[in-house]
């Protein structure tokens, strides 16, 4: 996922490696922290494979900053990972998050719709986070109070994903159907 969120916020904008790891940590480091040892060999990988360039620019005081900017190859690569995004980025509540957050620069909606039609399919299978004889448990049979909280939570949540999938996939098909 690190490798999606620095193409795509490197879409948006050229940005040094500073501000490129704070918008990162803004997304997703509240659930996996982003150090420094994680992004500059991810940097250097999106580089060696032609997807970045960086550019030196004057800095504070004697130190230049260096910005990182997309290449035409890295915006393909972008548009690809958003096209066709790994199942765990389908099936990850966090992963999807991250994926959701650059969607937008699909430009056909055809795709988003594709994507966000995956993740109401996963979202509307049978699923728990304790199982017996392969069927889920539901918070009701839960005596443990804290496992009924994380199956009322998780419940709650995957309904509110629903709903707003297939509100937003409704607005989609209405755009799609308005051309």
């Amino acid at each position: 996922m690190l490798s999606l969120c620095i193409l795509g916020f490197l879409a948006e904008e050229p940005l040094h490696a500073y501000e490129l790891r704070s918008r990162i940590s803004g997304l997703s480091g509240h659930v996996r922290p982003v150090s420094d040892g994680a992004l500059y060999p991810a940097i250097n990988r999106l580089r060696a494979a032609g997807h970045l360039d960086r550019r030196q620019e004057k800095g504070v005081g004697a130190t230049p900053r260096q910005v990182l900017s997309l290449t035409e190859a890295g915006r393909e690569e972008l548009l690809r990972r958003l096209r066709e995004p790994a199942e765990v980025e389908i099936t990850d509540r966090n992963s999807f998050f991250v994926l959701m957050a650059f969607l937008s620069h699909l430009p056909d909606v055809a795709d988003q719709l594709a994507v966000l039609r995956r993740r109401l399919d996963f979202s509307s299978q049978p699923a728990s986070f304790f199982y017996d004889r392969g069927r889920p448990r539901r918070a009701v049979e839960m005596t443990d109070r804290y496992r009924r909280g994380m199956l009322t939570l998780g419940a709650a949540t995957r309904k509110a994903d629903k709903e707003w999938l297939r509100a937003t996939i409704a607005e989609l098909e209405a755009e799609l159907d308005g051309r």
